[in-house]
């Protein structure tokens, strides 16, 4: 099925409505979150900027297919850009070790500017990801960002986690604690390739019961479609991590 995708305006005016929305209602980290980008008329403008080039990539195809393999691709980029002050946060990271992370992402550029630049950058990808969920649950009913995106960027925090954490142990001890941990990073590494490359061949369709509504709409069908199962999706992971 060939379907028309989505314009570029709608797409930002259905992210910017939403991001609103979050700033207002909803659970409190997303609501800190969106909030802190809504009132702030330079931090709004620096987001709807980036926003905007990340989702010219989406609106760049003409049919809802593509534009939902690109909007998926688009949130693995967030979700990687979260991942460092999401593991300072995790870790509650202080003093030399927080200097030293820094150094290792920003090699010599001053800590306390690199410190504002990451958290801000934070803000805007993590409302960034507000939308995009939101273009993807409302708009193109994709499947995908349901538990499959949500066990990758679990996934990708383990392994975000165990690369940090090695990178960082200073003593013989620590570094001895953390070897068993460290032979896991190839594997962890090989799953999450695995896991992008499967989500990125799911059907790139809307999800069953919209296309019901759809199919009937133009054809008056009422026998149900078969519906992809959320195991049939993680099959291709190979997971061995529980369902949440």
């Amino acid at each position: 099925m060939s379907i028309q995708g989505y314009k570029h305006t709608r797409l930002m005016e259905e992210s910017e409505e939403c991001l609103a929305q979050a700033a207002r209602v909803g659970p409190p980290e997303r609501m800190l979150v969106a909030s802190r980008i809504v009132e702030h008329p330079a931090a709004y403008r620096h987001w709807e900027a980036e926003h905007n080039r990340l989702l010219r990539g989406v609106s760049a195809h003409n049919r809802l297919g593509p534009q939902i393999g690109a909007l998926r691709s688009a949130a693995f980029t967030l979700i990687h850009r979260k991942a460092l002050f999401e593991y300072i946060r995790d870790r509650g990271l202080t003093g030399t070790k927080r200097h030293r992370l820094f150094s290792l992402f920003y090699g010599l550029r001053d800590y306390t500017n690199s410190v504002i630049a990451e958290h801000a950058s934070f803000l805007r990808c993590s409302s960034s990801q507000i939308c995009t969920e939101f273009l993807a649950e409302h708009l193109m009913r994709d499947a995908a960002f349901e538990e499959p995106m949500q066990l990758y960027q679990e996934w990708y925090s383990d392994y975000f986690r165990v690369f940090c954490d090695v990178e960082l142990a200073e003593t013989e001890d620590e570094r001895s604690a953390l070897s068993p941990i460290e032979a896991l990073k190839p594997l962890l590494k090989h799953r999450l390739r695995e896991a992008r490359d499967a989500i990125l061949r799911l059907p790139q369709v809307p999800s069953t019961v919209w296309r019901e509504v759809e199919l009937r709409k133009a054809t008056g069908e009422t026998q149900k479609l078969r519906r992809l199962s959320v195991e049939q999706t993680l099959d291709g992971f190979g997971r061995t991590a529980p369902r949440k």
